[in-house]
């Protein structure tokens, strides 16, 4: 059975879109979960990773002889070894577009990522308050999500961004997170997808399991000492 390695369900959003990828699909997999301890080169993360992956980093997936690590990467990968699932949008244009979307996400909205990362657990108002006055570039990414989005649910109908779960809910799913955590306001249409999203049962078993792990892991937590 093909291994999907990844990080502290808390912290680690990288590792939570394709894992709710394959659960939410009903794709079987074994989770592999490494702590987070430090991403020093001596640390016991790196050393169990880099006897598997290249890069060192999660998530990987590993498929008999064969690794694939990068959320993109891996998701193609999904989708060619299963594609009565329809993880992309089965309409060309749409695909193209959903695929666009998240290249985007996977290379852009740096100012969300950086000042507001995920924390399921926590809960920050306060703080997601102060970011939001300050820092002009989350402000912008905010905005673009709320423009990417409406105009998606719009075009597609909804419930989701092309109408039916694909990859692209899986990719944004940590964004929602952040929204929640950290209290970012948005238009009620948008809040509303954000919860359906919340929703979905591969979501509602990533955060339950993220609530249940109960390890503060200090360097994940730039606003709080201790939980």
């Amino acid at each position: 059975m093909r291994k999907l390695y990844i990080g502290n369900k808390n912290y680690s959003s990288w590792s939570m879109r394709p894992w709710v990828l394959l659960t939410q699909a009903g794709i079987a997999f074994e989770e592999v979960m490494v702590r987070f301890d430090s991403f020093a080169a001596d640390s016991q993360f790196k050393r169990q990773l880099n006897a598997v992956s290249p890069t060192g980093k999660v998530p990987l997936l590993v498929d008999g002889d064969l690794a694939v690590w990068d959320t993109l990467a891996i998701a193609e990968y999904l989708a060619e070894q299963h594609p009565d699932k329809a993880l992309w949008p089965t309409e060309r244009a749409a695909r193209a577009q959903a695929r666009s979307i998240c290249a985007e996400m996977h290379s852009g909205f740096t100012h969300l990522r950086g000042h507001c990362p995920m924390n399921i657990e926590a809960h920050l108002p306060e703080t997601g308050a102060l970011i939001w006055r300050d820092k002009p570039g989350v402000r912008a990414d905010v905005a673009r999500l709320v423009e990417m989005w409406s105009a998606l649910l719009q075009a597609h109908g909804g419930p989701l961004l092309f109408g039916a779960f694909s990859v692209a809910d899986a990719y944004f799913a940590p964004v929602c997170m952040r929204l929640k955590t950290y209290a970012l306001p948005v238009p009620q249409h948008i809040a509303a997808y954000v919860e359906r999203v919340c929703a979905l049962p591969g979501v509602q078993a990533w955060t339950r399991q993220a609530l249940a792990e109960k390890d503060f892991r200090d360097f994940e937590e730039p606003y709080r000492l201790q939980r």
